[in-house]
C-alpha cells in the first residue's frame, strides 16, 4: 500500500538555497555531512549541475584523487579559463586517508581567489580538528544535512536571516507518515511499507557493517550491532556505560568508544544535560537518540526522538547558517525535576520544550519553574497528537505555552 501525503513533498530542499547563497557570498569550500542516504549528493548536483564529479568509492576516481590535485585539475580541465566558474564535487572523500592534505593543496592551488566552487560530501563526520594533520581552517564552511522534517515538508521558502519561518501548512497525517517512514527521502517519497522495510534492512546493514568497517578499527561488529539494538530500546533515557558494558560483556570504556563509532556514522547522537544556574543538576549523563526515529519501537520514546531530531536540525541549521552558536540539551535535577529539551543560544537558555502525547496532559510544573529561573525567552509544552492551529508560538515570548507539536515544528526548518 502506498501512502499519499496531505502535503506534497517538495522536489527542492532548503539546503539547496543555503548552498547557492554560500557560493554567492563566500569563496570557501562547502562541506556537506550527514547520514547515509539523506540526499547529500543529490543536493550537491542540484546546486552545481555542471560540476566535475569524483566519487572516492569508484576505483578510477580514487586513483585520480590519490594521484594528487594536478591530476584532478587536468581531468576537470581547470587550466581552461572558460571553465573557471565551474564546480568540483568530491563524494565520500573522507575515506581517502590523506583527504585533508589533498583538499588543502587543491583549494590553495585551484580554488582560492577563483570562481571555482568546491563541494565535499561525506556520510561520516568530517572532523578536521580532533584528528591530527593539516589544518583546514578558513578553507571551508560546514553544513549538516538532516532528513525531512515537518517544516521542510511544508515548503522550501525560507529567509536565511531569520530564526523562525512563516508557519507552514501541515497536518497530523503528514506527522504520522513522517513518523512511520522516517524523514529519509526515498522511503518517504515511496510511502510503501514493503519498500520501507527492505530499505531499512539494507541501510542498516551498510551502515553497521560497511561504514563502521571502513571508518573504524572495531573488530566485533556483532557486538556493535547488539549495542545499536540496545540504544534503540533506551532512547530518551540517560546512558549508563557500566550497565551497557555489562549487557555487552565489554568494558565501560569499550561501550563508550563504540557509541562514539555509532555517532560518527550518524546512527545516533547524544544530548547532554544543561546545568548552568540549575540547583542540584545531573551533569554528566547524556541521553541518546537515533538519526532515524522510525527505528524506535516504543511509541513514547519515538515521539520524543522525533521532537529531538526536529530540534537538532533547527540547532544545526541556525548555527551553520551563521545565526548564532546554538546547542541542544536536556534538564534534570537530582530531585527528578526534568524538562525534555533546552536549546541554548550563545551559551544562554533560549527555548525549553516539554514533549507530551496528548493535549490533555497537565502542564509540567518543572517547565514553569525552569522558565522562570533561567529566563528562557520561549517555553513550550507540545502535544504530538494535537491538531495544528493558527497559533504562532514565537509570539508568546516570555510565557509558558501549551500547544500542538505541529504548531512549533511548522515554524522550524
Amino acid at each position: 500500500m502506498t501512502a499519499k501525503f496531505a502535503t506534497l513533498l517538495p522536489m527542492e530542499r532548503i539546503y539547496s538555497k543555503l548552498i547557492v547563497d554560500h557560493f554567492a557570498n563566500n569563496r570557501q569550500m562547502v562541506f556537506l555531512s550527514g547520514p547515509r542516504q539523506v540526499g547529500k549528493t543529490t543536493l550537491a548536483h542540484d546546486a552545481l549541475p555542471d560540476a566535475a564529479y569524483f566519487n572516492y568509492d569508484r576505483t578510477q576516481d580514487a586513483l585520480a584523487i590519490s594521484a594528487g590535485a594536478e591530476r584532478i585539475a587536468a581531468i576537470a580541465d581547470l587550466p581552461n579559463p572558460v571553465k573557471a566558474s565551474h564546480g568540483i564535487l568530491f563524494d565520500e572523500l573522507h575515506k581517502f586517508p590523506k583527504w585533508k592534505k589533498f583538499l588543502k593543496g587543491f583549494f590553495d592551488a585551484y580554488a582560492d581567489n577563483r570562481r571555482l566552487k568546491v563541494v565535499v560530501t561525506g556520510s561520516a563526520r568530517m572532523d578536521v580538528y580532533k584528528r591530527g594533520g593539516d589544518s583546514m581552517m578558513g578553507r571551508y564552511f560546514a553544513y549538516r544535512v538532516h532528513p525531512f522534517t515537518i517544516g521542510e515538508l511544508g515548503g522550501t521558502a525560507i529567509d536565511l536571516d531569520e530564526l523562525f519561518r512563516a508557519p507552514q501548512t501541515v497536518s497530523l497525517d503528514d506527522l504520522h507518515r513522517l513518523m512511520k517512514f522516517s524523514g529519509y527521502p526515498e522511503p518517504l517519497i515511496r510511502g510503501s511499507e514493503r519498500f520501507y522495510n527492505q530499505w531499512k534492512r539494507s541501510r542498516l546493514e551498510k551502515l553497521l557493517d560497511e561504514d563502521v568497517r571502513d571508518l573504524s578499527r572495531v573488530q566485533d561488529l556483532r557486538g556493535l550491532r547488539a549495542l545499536s539494538e540496545l540504544l534503540a530500546s533506551r532512547v530518551g533515557g540517560g546512558i549508563n556505560y557500566a550497565s551497557l558494558a555489562l549487557d555487552l560483556a565489554v568494558t565501560p570504556d569499550t561501550a563508550k568508544a563504540w557509541i562514539g563509532v555509532l555517532e560518527s556514522v550518524y546512527y545516533c547522537y547524544a544530548v547532554t544535560p544543561w546545568f548552568v544556574n540549575v540547583a542540584n543538576p545531573i551533569r554528566k549523563q547524556p541521553k541518546i537518540y537515533l538519526w532515524d526515529w522510525s527505528l524506535v519501537s516504543d511509541v513514547g520514546a519515538r515521539n520524543e526522538n522525533f521532537i529531538a531530531s526536529h530540534l537538532l536540525k533547527a540547532v544545526h541549521w541556525w548555527t551553520d547558517s551563521g545565526l548564532g552558536d546554538f546547542s541542544l540539551h536536556y534538564l534534570r535535577t537530582k530531585q527528578q525535576k526534568e524538562v525534555d529539551f533546552l536549546i541554548a543560544k550563545d551559551k544562554k537558555p533560549f527555548m525549553l520544550v516539554e514533549c507530551k502525547t496528548s493535549p490533555e496532559d497537565p502542564l509540567n510544573p518543572a517547565l514553569v519553574e525552569f522558565q522562570k529561573s533561567l529566563s528562557a525567552p520561549y517555553a513550550f509544552q507540545i502535544a504530538i497528537e494535537a491538531p495544528p492551529s493558527d497559533f504562532v508560538p514565537v509570539q508568546f515570548e516570555g510565557e509558558v505555552v501549551k500547544l500542538s507539536a505541529l504548531d512549533l515544528l511548522k515554524v522550524l526548518v
